[in-house]
C-alpha cells in the first residue's frame, strides 16, 4: 500500500512538472497585450520586438485602427540573432542598412541607437528580421510624437516626395498614430545608364568632394529634383551642362573643367543612394557654398536645409 501512495505521488509529480512545461511552452509562444490608452500598432510590435504584420495577422486586422481594452495576441519572432558588422570608413547608416537589407530605423533599434552617428571601428548587430518590405512590395509605419516626413523618409532610405505620393499627401502635415505606406526602395529607384551615372558621380566629386557623405547625396539629388520639375531639362546631361543664356553654367565643375575628373568611391556611393530615392536636400533644386558666391538670386530662393558648407533651396 505504501509503495503503491508513494508510485501515485510520483506521478502526480511527473503529471504536473510536465503540465508546468507546457503552460510555459504556450506562454513563451504566445503572449497577450492588453491595448492601453495611447497604443498604437508600432508601439505594441516596439515593446515586443516583433513586427506590425505579425500583429495583425495574429489577431485577423484588417488595419491599424485597435482601441483600449482591446486583448491582441502576440507571437514571438522566429528569427535567428542577427548578424555582426564593423563600421568602414565612408560608412552610414543608410548604406549599411543596404547593403544587409534591412532599415536604417531596424538597424537603430538593433543597436540602441538614437542617432545616425556612427565611427570606424563599431560593431553593429545586423538583424536579420523586421518589418522591411519584400523587394517592389511596400510596408507600413505608425507615426509617432515628434516625427515628420523627413525624418521617417530618412528612416526608410526613401524621399520624402516618393512617401508623399505613396500616401496621396498633398503637404507635409502627419499626425501622431497616422499610418503611412512606406513604398520599397527599389520600386522607386531611378534607373539610368552606366555613363549617366558615372556623370552625376562626376559632378558630387567636383561639387561636394570634401563635404560629409549625407551633403555628397543631397547634391545628386538636386539634379535628380531638377529632371523632375518643368522648369528644367529632363536629362541628367542636360541638366548638369546646361547654360542658360550661352554664358550662365549652372554648375561651377562644368565651367572650370573639374566635371572631367573621375569620382571617388563614395561619391558614386552617394550617386547610387540619391538614385535610390534618398533625398537629404528635402526637394532641392540647387545648392550654394555662402563662402564661395555672391549672387543675389540663388541667396533669395527659399532654403530647404543646410548640410555642412551647402545651403540647398528651391
Amino acid at each position: 500500500m505504501l509503495k503503491q501512495a508513494v508510485r501515485s505521488a510520483v506521478v502526480a509529480v511527473a503529471v504536473s512538472v510536465l503540465s508546468l512545461a507546457l503552460t510555459s511552452q504556450q506562454v513563451l509562444a504566445n503572449t497577450t497585450h492588453t491595448v492601453r490608452p495611447g497604443d498604437s500598432l508600432y508601439k505594441i510590435s516596439q515593446q515586443y520586438g516583433v513586427t506590425i504584420s505579425s500583429i495583425k495577422s495574429a489577431n485577423g486586422l484588417k488595419s491599424d485602427n485597435i482601441y483600449p481594452g482591446q486583448v491582441l495576441v502576440i507571437k514571438p519572432a522566429n528569427s535567428s540573432p542577427g548578424n555582426s558588422y564593423t563600421v568602414r570608413p565612408g560608412d552610414s547608416l543608410y548604406i549599411i542598412a543596404q547593403r544587409h537589407g534591412v532599415s536604417v530605423a531596424q538597424l537603430k533599434s538593433a543597436n540602441g541607437l538614437t542617432s545616425d552617428y556612427i565611427y570606424p571601428g563599431q560593431k553593429l548587430s545586423i538583424p536579420t528580421s523586421g518589418t522591411k518590405a519584400p523587394q517592389g512590395g511596400q510596408s507600413t509605419y505608425v507615426v509617432k510624437n515628434g516625427d515628420t516626413l523627413y525624418k521617417i523618409a530618412q528612416a526608410h532610405g526613401i524621399s520624402v516626395q516618393s512617401l508623399k505620393a505613396a500616401n496621396n499627401l498633398k503637404s507635409d502635415t502627419i499626425y501622431v498614430g497616422q499610418a503611412l505606406t512606406i513604398p520599397n526602395n527599389g520600386s522607386s529607384k531611378t534607373q539610368v545608364s552606366e555613363s549617366d551615372r558615372d556623370l552625376l558621380a562626376r559632378l558630387v566629386q567636383a561639387e561636394a568632394g570634401g563635404e560629409i557623405y549625407e551633403g555628397k547625396v543631397a547634391v545628386a539629388a538636386t539634379v535628380l529634383n531638377r529632371i523632375a520639375s518643368p522648369e528644367y531639362p529632363n536629362t541628367i546631361p542636360a541638366v548638369i551642362y546646361q547654360v542658360v543664356l550661352g554664358r550662365y553654367y549652372q554648375y561651377e565643375p562644368v565651367l572650370n573643367g573639374t566635371i572631367n575628373n573621375p569620382a571617388g568611391v563614395e561619391a558614386f556611393k552617394a550617386t547610387d543612394a540619391a538614385l535610390a530615392g534618398w533625398d537629404p536636400s528635402l526637394g532641392a533644386t540647387g545648392f550654394y557654398n555662402p563662402q564661395k558666391t555672391a549672387n543675389q538670386w540663388v541667396r533669395s530662393r527659399p532654403v530647404t536645409v543646410k548640410i555642412g558648407n551647402h545651403v540647398f533651396f528651391r
